[in-house]
């Protein structure tokens, strides 16, 4: 919440705890851009919305929507409209860059048909998330604010949420990437021998969530040692 005042900026235990996971994360957002572009290079047969629905129909999930969305990179699956949503690049480019992540994102599609129990775990973490990530922190900047320990244990519990969120969504991301690798080749349309391309965008993408987990558990681990230290102190 950047509109709060957050004393925990001014610690700088806290930046040297999650300073790691930002550069990390900065690496990782620079390297899915210049993978994304080279990627980009690289013809493909189909467009990714053509891949995508290919993938699904070959999967038996012709009940699922493919849909273009505004946004640079923004495609994701939709669990409950069962829609998968592709950013303008991704959905009308015939690119390694576009396959690749238009197969990603109908890998979650799979997950979700073969109730993937990753996926089910993390879509039920959803609103426990969303609800940490900000009531949360407002809970533990409160508690450390008015040195109330019971309001800040309340707000790193909520946060923890996202943590779990964080931490389950790796396997679920890593799995639709597999996925999406078997689809591509195993449905011809992209050559094993091509398929670097592929694995390159997909990897650096991965990176990213590794970054942001790592941030979140680092930021978590901070504040339950601003929470111990406080009771040692009482």
């Amino acid at each position: 919440m950047p509109y709060l005042f957050n004393p925990t900026l001014f610690d700088p235990t806290y930046w040297l705890m999650i300073g790691p996971a930002i550069l990390l994360g900065i690496w990782a957002q620079f390297r899915v851009r210049s993978t994304y572009a080279q990627a980009q290079q690289q013809p493909a047969p189909l467009s990714g919305a053509a891949a995508a629905r290919h993938i699904l129909d070959s999967a038996g999930l012709t009940n699922v929507a493919v849909e273009p969305v505004q946004g640079f990179l923004s495609d994701h699956y939709d669990p409950r409209a069962k829609v998968l949503r592709l950013s303008p690049d991704v959905y009308h480019n015939r690119s390694m860059a576009a396959v690749g992540i238009a197969a990603h994102e109908a890998g979650h599609a799979l997950q979700d048909a073969a109730n993937y129990a990753p996926l089910v775990v993390r879509n039920a973490a959803v609103p426990a998330a969303g609800f940490g990530s900000g009531f949360g922190v407002i809970l533990i900047i409160g508690g450390l604010i008015f040195s109330m320990p019971a309001l800040l244990l309340v707000g790193i519990g909520l946060f923890a949420c996202v943590v779990l969120f964080q931490l389950v969504n790796l396997p679920v991301e890593f799995n639709a990437s597999s996925r999406a690798k078997q689809q591509l080749v195993a449905l011809g349309i992209v050559p094993q021998q091509e398929l670097v391309h592929v694995n390159r965008v997909l990897s650096a993408a991965a990176w990213t969530y590794v970054a942001g987990t790592l941030q979140s558990v680092m930021t978590l681990l901070y504040y339950v040692m601003l929470f111990a230290g406080g009771r040692r102190n009482d």
